[in-house]
């Protein structure tokens, strides 16, 4: 391993960007080894590191103390490793008659590592499960709402035959395609897919998880409201919408049913009603995991972020080419999309936007109370790191050491 203080401007950018800290890379890109060595608290305090820190710098700084241990170790591998000391060609420690240091000598050559106290290790990214399934609970339940919302708008939809479609410059200017619904429900599943096994991977999954769960359902609440108080002709002469159930009310629960089954999906056909128009739910999904994907995977994987914006951007073309939702239905969704989660993860990366004052607008909006339930023990953003899921994880990939106190009286 080079030595810390040997390192250059762009070891230390390769550093943060392996231990997850990005948000340091533009404050600290002129910095070398031995200005890292000397960063202190105090330097959090002031601009330009109390504008990028929300926790004041404490991640940095536990990441830099475990560094320069193991550069520590690792310096003093051939003979001072673990606390033990090496020969005695150099005469500079005397042996006692049963081959041992004396007490003295001892405590000039034995290597100091300091262990932090229980509150000093204390996590920055608590698991905190509970949340993250109430979180789904949440989600599940904005989901079938959404659902019964269309069941119940299919039935004002009004026949195609005495009101047509209403104009759209994109119809216009292309034809229908046939199959284009089917590669737009495609790319959706894959990316799903994606999100899913990467999700499973991550090591802070529980706090992720419950963002993109708290997302989902707030954008799917959002659809609710939006289908029931404007219900808009189908957009084209091809919909076979099911027959109206005329209060049915039996009938409804079980086509919402087979609905929810279904995924919503018209390729697995359970999706038959017409009337979900006003947002566009394929395009929340497609923009939505594309953005979870680039955000909690290294900057690295351009190759990966490229293909899954491929992916999402050819199935938001195709919902249009198949004539399957207006193109205001894909820009509402795709705004709606975006904005919640850059403002989400703006508020929870900045740790003076979880507080209430009348400084923070962010604070008036309307999930900002749930928004501090679920964020209120992170502190900073959090890493991006991987872990495995299963009890492989316990196993010794890398051959580490222990180190415990030694108490000498």
């Amino acid at each position: 391993m080079k030595k810390l203080a040997e390192w250059s401007a762009e070891d230390v950018s390769n550093w943060l960007s392996k231990e997850g800290m990005p948000e340091y890379l533009d404050t600290l890109r002129q910095m070398d080894g031995p200005a890292l060595l000397g960063l202190t608290e105090a330097d959090f305090l002031i601009p330009p590191l109390s504008l990028v820190s929300s926790d004041g710098g404490q991640q940095l700084l536990e990441r830099l103390e475990t560094l320069r241990i193991e550069t520590h170790i690792e310096a003093h591998k051939n003979g001072h490793a673990n606390g033990h000391v090496g020969g005695l060609s150099n005469g500079t420690s005397k042996l006692l008659r049963n081959g041992m240091l004396g007490m003295k000598d001892f405590r000039m050559e034995m290597v100091q590592i300091p262990i932090p106290t229980l509150e000093k290790t204390s996590s920055s990214f608590p698991a905190e499960w509970g949340k993250t399934g109430i979180a789904f609970i949440y989600a599940v339940v904005c989901f079938v709402a959404t659902t019964i919302v269309i069941s119940v708008v299919h039935e004002r939809v009004p026949p195609k035959e005495h009101t047509p479609p209403l104009p759209d410059k994109f119809f216009d200017l292309f034809d229908r395609v046939e199959w284009a619904f089917f590669i737009c429900e495609i790319n959706g599943m894959l990316l799903v897919g994606l999100w899913l096994i990467q999700w499973i991977l991550l090591k802070h999954r529980s706090i992720i998880g419950r963002r993109f769960f708290f997302i989902v359902g707030t954008l799917y609440m959002y659809r609710c409201i939006t289908m029931y108080i404007t219900t808009l002709p189908v957009p084209g002469m091809h919909f076979k919408c099911s027959p109206k159930l005329l209060g049915n009310w039996e009938a409804q629960m079980r086509r919402v049913m087979k609905m929810i089954a279904g995924g919503g999906l018209s390729i697995t056909g359970s999706h038959t009603m017409c009337g979900d128009y006003l947002y566009s739910g394929h395009t929340v999904m497609l923009t939505l995991t594309y953005l979870f994907i680039k955000e909690y995977s290294s900057k690295r994987l351009w190759l990966y972020h490229w293909c899954c914006w491929s992916l999402s951007a050819i199935g938001v073309v195709c919902i249009l080419l198949a004539h399957d939702h207006y193109t205001v239905d894909v820009v509402v969704a795709y705004f709606i999309t975006t904005r919640l989660f850059w403002w989400y993860h703006t508020m929870a990366n900045q740790q003076l936007l979880k507080e209430t004052s009348q400084t923070n607008p962010f604070s008036r909006v309307w999930w900002y109370r749930l928004f501090q339930y679920f964020e209120e023990n992170i502190n900073g953003s959090v890493p991006r790191n991987y872990q495995l899921p299963f009890s492989l994880r316990t196993l010794q990939w890398n051959r580490g050491v222990k180190y415990s106190k030694l108490d000498i009286q």
